[in-house]
């Protein structure tokens, strides 16, 4: 009986499908692969909570487009995944935009406080204070309601109320934990516990844990998205809420201000643009150092045959690995908030320079850091986080990243807001500054300045096929953000690779050091083989939890990444 259930649900799939769609996705109902991504012809809704995605497919049935419901999505998980989920923090979203054929970018990075000064974040020797981490100096003006905002008034179809709406249920009624996020919350209690609004939120009166299957309410954080679901952006940096950011940042000798807040705004940016072997790659430029380096690593990837080194081969893994190096040791070289520098993006993303710091790779040997000297890309210059994915029937497609910095950002919680705000100014490079001011050279392009961008590795990525939107991809993970779409964009396209397949993967990271960090489900003998190649080798944990979704011939194909619990992949 269960075995004829099967046969008819197989049948009603396939007879739901146009007759090219059947032929188009044939490759993946005859099973080639152990991973399969999830189906779909009406759009797709990918991210890293169940709820939020089920939210964000609502959304899209109700006649919503892409931009409706990723800012639905968003909204969602500032309550159903709050070590990342924000209205808090910050982040990036490019659009595709199906009536325009174009693809922009919103930067809603946060910027620094009028009131920080360098001096406040390193000690008398230089050293990053832990204050740029945790507590009240540690957050910058968020941006994540204003981005959604801006995203809203230019391309959003349903009122901005209805959007908001899930979140505030949500926050009102209450989500059920999981095994996973109870846990959370017992590994983050010393940082949510920094403000006592945060210990009232997330644990019990007596200061006990919530359990696997207790509901956990909101109410405060309701009441903040009732003020943005009735009066916009303005809802979050101006009126109520802000005068309780602003009092309770005060209070606790913090930096933002209702000026700071009043001040911020969004910025629209043109998207950086490469390819690779021949796919147009738009990823988010600077403020983002994410999307540069990107381009900078596949465009060095251009000069090695990856396809017939193999997936997951000692070999492929030791190109990667290099000009992932590479790219790391240039990019803060290369790129800052270009609002207060001048950066040579260009020649960092351009093929010839990539060609010049090709040649330093050696195919068969790992050269340490101090052997890969930093390239001039000024000569080739022209005149913590999660992520969400969702596209709609329509073309339109939305690929963000947004984030509190680390897990559960500064653990600040503003008084009777259930705001959780970001540490986002641990991510200037304070001790570089310092070392610079004190011999008197350059200051780094990322240098802390009042009402400066910092530098961000959120990258959402769109790559175009046949001048269409083919992937929609991006991924949380601190550093480990480039190297995991580097590799999932390198496993569809050099290695022939469904999205659910390429995503599954084992990943490795390189930045600019010696060591090569590894996933642990690789086979030792190709862990074995890269040591003997002389890469210094960490196994790590999981790197990323990439939500993307491919598109081709009509057909939506979801894949959400089973490296963080809760994950989904949803067909409105």
């Amino acid at each position: 009986m269960i075995f004829r259930r099967l046969i008819a649900a197989s049948l009603a799939l396939t007879l739901t499908l146009p007759a090219p769609l059947v032929a188009q996705s044939r490759h993946l109902l005859e099973y080639p692969s152990i991973h399969s991504p999830t189906m779909g012809t009406r759009g797709m809704v990918v991210s890293q909570n169940a709820i939020a995605s089920e939210v964000g497919a609502k959304i899209l049935r109700e006649g919503g487009n892409a931009v409706d419901a990723a800012i639905a999505v968003g909204f969602a998980l500032s309550v159903t995944l709050p070590r990342a989920g924000n209205i808090g923090g910050d982040g990036y979203m490019s659009v595709y935009d199906a009536a325009s054929g174009e693809v922009r970018v919103i930067d809603f990075r946060s910027v620094a406080p009028r009131a920080a000064t360098p001096a406040m974040f390193v000690d008398n020797r230089g050293k990053e204070r832990a204050v740029a981490s945790y507590g009240y100096l540690a957050p910058a003006v968020p941006g994540t309601v204003a981005g959604f905002d801006y995203a809203h008034r230019k391309w959003g179809k349903l009122s901005w109320d209805k959007i908001v709406a899930p979140a505030i249920a949500l926050a009102a009624d209450g989500v059920r934990l999981s095994a996973d996020e109870a846990f959370v919350f017992s590994w983050g209690k010393e940082r949510l516990s920094k403000s006592a609004a945060g210990k009232a939120a997330f644990y019990k009166p007596d200061g006990s844990l919530y359990q696997k299957d207790e509901v956990m309410k909101r109410p405060d954080l309701a009441w903040t998205l009732g003020e943005i679901a009735q009066h916009g952006a303005d809802g979050f940096y101006k009126g109520e809420v802000a005068r309780r950011i602003a009092a309770d940042m005060k209070a606790h000798g913090g930096l933002i201000t209702l000026d700071d807040l009043a001040a911020y705004r969004p910025q629209e940016r043109a998207p950086l643009v490469g390819s690779y072997r021949g796919y147009t790659i738009y990823t988010a430029p600077p403020s983002s150092a994410g999307g540069a380096t990107l381009l900078n690593i596949l465009n060095q990837l251009e000069h090695f045959d990856i396809k017939a080194m193999g997936a997951n081969s000692a070999a492929s893994l030791h190109v990667m690995a290099e000009a992932m190096k590479l790219g790391y040791v240039d990019r803060y070289r290369a790129l800052g908030d270009p609002a207060f520098v001048t950066a040579p993006v260009g020649g960092f993303i351009s093929k010839a320079y990539a060609a010049e710091r090709a040649k330093l790779i050696d195919p068969a040997r790992a050269k340490p850091i101090d052997a890969m000297p930093f390239g001039d890309p000024l000569r080739y210059e022209s005149p913590s986080t999660t992520h969400f994915s969702v596209a709609d029937k329509d073309g339109n497609v939305v690929s963000t990243t947004f984030t509190l910095g680390s897990d559960f950002g500064s653990g600040v919680m503003i008084a009777g807001t259930g705001i959780l705000l970001n540490n986002e100014m641990n991510n200037f490079s304070h001790e570089q500054a310092w070392e610079a001011q004190r011999t008197g050279t350059p200051p780094p392009l990322n240098a802390m300045e009042p009402g400066k961008r910092m530098l961000s590795t959120q990258m959402p990525t769109i790559v175009m096929k046949d001048g269409k939107p083919w992937i929609v991809t991006g991924t949380p993970g601190g550093s480990t953000i480039i190297t995991s779409v580097v590799q999932v964009l390198v496993n569809v396209i050099d290695h022939g690779m469904n999205i659910a397949e390429a995503t599954h993967q084992p990943r490795i990271y390189q930045g600019a050091s010696d060591t090569l960090r590894v996933e642990p489900n690789f086979n030792p003998d190709t862990v074995a083989a890269l040591k003997a190649m002389g890469h210094p080798i960490t196994s790590d944990e999981t790197m990323g939890s990439e939500q993307s979704i491919m598109i081709d011939k009509g057909l939506f194909l979801g894949a959400a990444d089973p490296r963080r619990p809760g994950a989904l992949a949803v067909e409105p």
